[in-house]
């Protein structure tokens, strides 16, 4: 049975993967992007502020 990792490699080289790369790249280059995932890694870190008491 194939390894998770080698499926991934796989899927990366096929043209779906490729799009879906090319999707993720356009995304972590817009500022709202990168702006939601700072809050997401602040609240894991535990500097988010936003817990429940």
């Amino acid at each position: 049975m194939a390894s998770i990792v080698s499926k991934l490699k796989r899927f990366l080289h096929s043209p779906q993967g490729r799009q879906a790369r090319a999707r993720a790249e356009r995304m972590a280059r817009d500022p709202r992007t990168q702006a939601k995932m700072r809050g997401v890694l602040a609240r894991f870190r535990g500097g988010g502020g936003r817990r429940p008491h």
